[in-house]
């Protein structure tokens, strides 16, 4: 296929366009016809919506500057020498829980950033919760680990992608996330260094995207996202369940929603791959959410218009706060794991 005719400007504004929000008309994943909200080659793609890479740095340094409760630090630079950013949130005490959102290890998969910043921003807040789990808590969150991919700065061409703007892989066509065990990227190299084995969290969620076209087994449901805990057999098995228990609690709050369907994601055990690799050598508990659909992609069935994206991203912000929540009242120690038993599995129906 070529590349679609778009328009591709630089606003800045975070989208949550769609009318999907709670509290605006929610809908369940399937429900704006037999294929839910799709792209399919009529909607239009705005990713200039998007927080671009440098709207994204001074998000994060005007937060930063106003707010006691944050410390934004830079811990390497991407292939290209943009920063890497890590926000640091919370009393950073050793004695409490440590937990690290990490998004966009695939540059193509957006959504997960906009809802991280805006997890931050609650953070940096007075809201309601907030104090409880700044004292509880520590929290790390990285967002946009692939920045030259998001930006489409990389070194090979685009032309064979729906929008051509963002891309999965770093600017050297490398896939981070199959980078956690050599570590030859600038960018899983500064992650392992300087944010994995400096800051050692106890908790993980790598958030990601996948097809639009992902059902809940064989029921035809479309679902909003797909979770999966650490499956590499070296994993220890008090460390695999505190997943599953992680995976409890984001299931519990994104099904509570009304606009969620989760199922569970078919990944594989390599330990190249971060949901596997970081809690076989660190012993952190992991969890990997990937939500509905992608920015761009050379595959047309995998690109989702702007209808669902405000639902997505408030996906991400309550699978974040429902985490941070738990972990700062302490109940996601009694979550039900036993869900997972009878979680149907990803089914993809895309060609």
């Amino acid at each position: 296929m070529k590349k679609k005719l778009l328009t591709v400007a630089v606003t800045g504004a975070l989208l949550t366009t769609g009318g999907l929000i709670p509290g605006s008309g929610t809908v369940l994943a399937g429900d704006n016809g037999a294929n839910g909200p799709n792209y399919n080659g009529n909607e239009t793609i705005k990713n200039e919506r998007l927080h671009s890479y440098e709207e994204m740095a001074d998000f994060l340094h005007k937060l930063d500057q106003r707010s006691e409760a944050l410390e934004l630090e830079v811990y390497g630079q991407s292939v290209k020498g943009r920063d890497l950013y890590l926000a640091k949130i919370g009393a950073m005490d050793e004695d409490k829980p440590t937990v690290l959102f990490l998004t966009q290890q695939h540059g193509n998969e957006t959504l997960t950033t906009e809802g991280a910043l805006q997890v931050i921003k609650h953070l940096t807040s007075n809201g309601k919760n907030v104090k409880n789990i700044l004292e509880n808590v520590n929290v790390l969150i990285a967002p946009r680990l692939n920045v030259d991919g998001a930006e489409g700065d990389v070194n090979f061409s685009l032309d064979d992608y729906v929008s051509g703007t963002h891309t999965r892989y770093n600017a050297n066509g490398v896939d981070l996330n199959r980078d956690h065990v050599d570590r030859e990227q600038p960018e899983t190299k500064a992650l392992h260094e300087e944010v994995l084995q400096k800051y050692s969290p106890d908790y993980m969620i790598d958030l990601h995207h996948q097809g639009t076209q992902v059902t809940l087994g064989d029921t035809g449901e479309l679902v909003s996202g797909s979770i999966l805990y650490p499956t590499n057999s070296e994993v220890d098995p008090e460390v695999r369940e505190q997943s599953k228990k992680l995976g409890a609690v984001v299931y519990n709050a994104v099904e509570s929603k009304g606009y969620g369907l989760l199922s569970k994601y078919p990944g594989g055990t390599a330990q190249t791959i971060s949901r596997n690799g970081l809690a076989a050598e660190y012993g952190i508990s992991t969890l990997l959410f990937e939500m509905r659909g992608m920015a761009d992609h050379y595959r047309e069935d995998y690109v989702l218009g702007q209808k669902s994206n405000g639902y997505l991203i408030q996906q991400a912000v309550t699978a974040m706060t429902a985490t941070l929540e738990a972990l700062a009242d302490g109940s996601l120690e009694s979550a039900d794991p036993s869900f997972w038993d009878t979680l149907p599995e990803s089914n993809y129906d895309g060609e």
